[in-house]
Order: C-alpha cells, then structure tokens, then sequence
C-alpha cells in the first residue's frame, strides 16, 4: 500500500538547511492498523504532511497504491488525496453551518456525485459509525466524541485507500478517546488501512504497529503481538 525508500525532507530558512527526515525507509501493506509516534521535532508530522500528499518537495521515493507520488503535479495530489486518502484531524475541521450530513457529504461533492447518491452514502456511513439518528445536527449540537466521529465518517465516504489520523484524540476526554479508538479498531478489523500520528502512548497500544520518530530518523519498528 505504501512504500517509503531513502526518503530525506530537507528546510531551508535563509542560509540555514535543516534536515527533517534523514534516510527514511519502511512500508505499510494493506489492512495494517500503525501509529507514527514521536515528540515535538522528531519527523513525525513532516512524515504526515508527505504520507497525506501535501508535501511533496523531498528527495526519495513515495509509492502510494502503486503510484509515485514525487513525480505527480499539484493537480493530480490534490486527486490522489481526495480519492486515495481519507483524513481526520485533532480539530474535526467541520464546517459549523453544515449539518453531520452535509459535512461528511463535502468529499463527495468535490468528486463530482449525484446529490442523491452523495445523501445515501454519507448516511450509509453516519449509520457506520453509530450517528444515524445525528444526521441533521450541526457540530454545536455534537459531543466531542460525536464530532470526531462525523470526521471519520468524512474520511470513510469516498472509500480511500487508507485513513490517515493526525492526533485523531487529542481534544477528546479519555472516555470519547477510548470509543474513538474502538471505532478505528473496528474499522481496520473490516480490512481499513489506518495510520495514526500521535504523542500519546495509549494511542500507540491500541495500535498493531508503531513507528517511532526521533531527530528525524525511525528509531524504533515494532508490531505487537
């Protein structure tokens, strides 16, 4: 699903060149369910910023479902990132004056479906992860919890080839934590390809996988048993 070899991420900020990634190299195959981990400074977000497809200045090379991401231009990532990858972010990112419905059915609606097939699948979806009968509430009206789920339920509408959480938890109480991770662990038990950026160790136990970041290299790669 995802192949990273040799990859570095250099910065430059005026004559000063800051290597944030060095030699980075590992692979995550279809239907695993892994945490990026690491503190403040270590990699891990410039490494989320070019496994989302929003970075794509590095040297190295990025096979995202047998596509080579480095070689494609500003329009087609912005494809690749509708229709491959589905995100979910700390802070929800939904639009207050929209309804749960009509937020999850945004990622359609760029992809250009029938208004009556965006209604039914985002529904389907909502349905999924436990908000049918939330539909028409807007984000205000939601629990944290509940918000972070209609994220989710974004990220799953366009049937991408991975999930890609970015600190997914880290406005959530430790209850809300705990079902949105079951929900994450559901989701990959019926086959999703789940990655996960995150500081928090319970969040990496609930993983199958965590890469560990430091100064920009992967210091630790370990699957649970």
């Amino acid at each position: 699903m995802i192949k990273i070899k040799n990859l570095d991420k250099y910065y430059i900020n005026g004559e000063m060149k800051l290597h944030a990634l060095k030699d980075i190299t590992f692979s995550i195959e279809k239907g695993e369910f892994v945490a990026i981990m690491g503190s403040s400074g270590s990699g891990k977000s410039t490494m989320m910023n070019i496994l989302g497809c929003l970075d794509h200045t590095f040297e190295g090379e990025y096979i995202l479902d047998a596509i080579e991401v480095s070689k494609l231009k500003d329009e087609e990532l912005s494809k690749i990132r509708n229709k491959k990858i589905g995100f979910v972010f700390q802070s929800f990112n939904l639009l207050s004056k929209l309804s749960a419905l009509e937020n999850v059915e945004l990622p359609l609606l760029y992809s250009g479906v029938h208004h009556k097939e965006r209604t039914k699948k985002a529904k389907a979806v909502l349905e999924k992860v436990g908000l049918g009968d939330r539909l028409d509430h807007k984000p205000n009206e939601l629990s944290g919890g509940q918000r972070q789920r209609v994220a989710i339920a974004r990220a799953l509408v366009n049937e991408p080839a991975i999930i890609l959480a970015d600190e997914p938890t880290g406005n959530l109480d430790s209850t809300s934590e705990k079902e949105i991770m079951q929900l994450f662990k559901e989701l990959n038990e019926q086959g999703k390809t789940i990655i996960i950026v995150t500081h928090e160790p319970e969040v990496g136990k609930a993983c199958k996988r965590v890469i560990r970041f430091k100064d920009g290299q992967v210091i630790e790669d370990v699957k649970s048993i």
